[in-house]
């Protein structure tokens, strides 16, 4: 075996029924995200306020799950990840639903960050279960097939809020609320507490702390990376894609959907591909790819002043976060294993890409205001840019997996 190899891993089984519950309940919530996310911006403008003002609807809610991330990975190590990802998604659900009616900015604000509380609880405790269930050499695919079910909703999920336009702002609230409703009964149904409760007479599994993960390189740089992704992904994307296409490309809601529907089918048309690929040939090189091509194209579109252009952009920029995101999940898992818990690990990497969904919308949102929209994606190529220099130096971790040598 040459030192760079990453032996192929033996065929393994299908992915077991909890692990397709979780991948279906993903669609569902995805799907009524990417509904109402064309309309957060600029619901949040009809209030009168600024393009600032707007992406800091985008950057609470971000703010909430970060705040709240440690405790949601305390509460899914205390109480199980099953019912902390079942109440996580009642609150989204009660908290969006009260959004629709908001009469002004700051009633939108305090609902959609009440949001994020629920937001991490479900993710990390979704996170937390499909690292326990998937076997080492499926952590690609599991990741990938997980990200898929986002990245379908967020390709059907803007189109129709594209569609559903007419019926005003105020409506995909609504419906993103009943969308949750909908994933909580597909859980509650499809996975049955016994399926993921450890017999009585099995050991306690050891707990690894955030402070052990930290000693790792590897998962620092998942950190890194992480926070590169939300910035640009989970955050100026969404809060500032809407508003480059009417302000710019004097183009309407309708569009706007559409290009954030652009970048999702980017992502759907490699990230299966790209997570099996992980599997065969290791994180590293997907991670590498990923954050160049999304950061390159990102960068050169906010100078694009053709719609179709730049829808084209936005699917190139979305095939290199495909690359990207199922590659640093497997390798976060890859950190802590199968044999451990790490509710608070797994809420860290998640914390990562919360700051930068924090922090990006607000400081990018201030650079368009002055500088413009070049600038402002272009600074957001940068950010991506920094996390492909931490990761140059990174080991490989799915040589572990597959029982080859590994050294930092």
């Amino acid at each position: 075996m040459t030192p760079h190899a990453v032996a192929d891993p033996a065929p393994t089984p299908g992915f077991s029924r909890e692990i397709w519950m979780l991948i279906g309940a993903g669609f569902v919530v995805a799907v009524g995200f990417g509904i109402v996310a064309p309309a957060i911006p600029q619901f949040a403008r009809s209030f009168g306020v600024g393009a600032t003002a707007a992406a800091a609807i985008i950057s609470a809610f971000a703010a909430f799950r970060l705040v709240f991330a440690p405790v949601g990975g305390r509460l899914s190590e205390a109480f199980g990840e099953r019912p902390v990802y079942l109440a996580g998604l009642l609150i989204v659900a009660l908290s969006t639903g009260a959004a629709a009616f908001a009469p002004n900015y700051w009633l939108l604000l305090v609902f959609r960050s009440l949001g994020g509380i629920g937001s991490t609880m479900f993710t990390v405790a979704a996170i937390a279960l499909l690292v326990r269930l998937a076997p080492p050499t499926q952590r690609g695919r599991v990741s990938a097939a997980y990200g898929s079910s986002f990245l379908l909703g967020n390709v059907f999920g803007p189109v129709l809020g594209g569609l559903l336009a007419p019926l005003g702002l105020r409506a995909p609230f609504l419906i993103y609320g009943g969308s949750l409703l909908v994933a909580f009964v597909v859980v509650a149904v499809g996975i049955r507490p016994g399926a993921i409760r450890a017999p009585v007479d099995a050991p306690v599994a050891p707990r690894m702390t955030v402070r052990e993960a930290l000693v790792d390189p590897v998962y620092r740089a998942c950190l890194t990376s992480g926070f590169a992704n939300g910035w640009a992904n989970f955050g100026v994307r969404i809060a500032l894609v809407p508003l480059f296409v009417s302000e710019v490309l004097r183009a309407g809601p309708q569009l706007a959907g559409f290009a954030l529907a652009a970048f999702a089918v980017g992502n759907v048309l490699v990230l299966n591909h790209a997570g099996s690929l992980s599997d065969r040939i290791g994180r590293r090189p997907l991670i590498l790819s990923g954050l160049v091509v999304c950061g390159v194209f990102t960068a050169f579109s906010g100078f694009v002043t053709d719609i179709w252009l730049y829808l084209f952009v936005m699917a190139v920029a979305g095939v290199g976060a495909g690359m990207l995101n199922p590659a640093q999940q497997a390798a976060v898992a890859d950190v802590v294993g199968n044999e451990r818990t790490a509710g608070t690990v797994l809420a860290g990497f998640q914390m990562s890409q919360d700051v930068g969904a924090i922090l990006g919308p607000v400081v990018v949102g201030m650079v368009a205001e002055r500088f413009g929209y070049g600038a402002a994606f272009a600074m957001t190529g940068a950010v991506m840019a920094v996390a492909v220099l931490v990761w140059a130096g990174r080991r490989e971790t799915a040589r572990a997996v597959v029982g080859d040598s590994v050294h930092s």
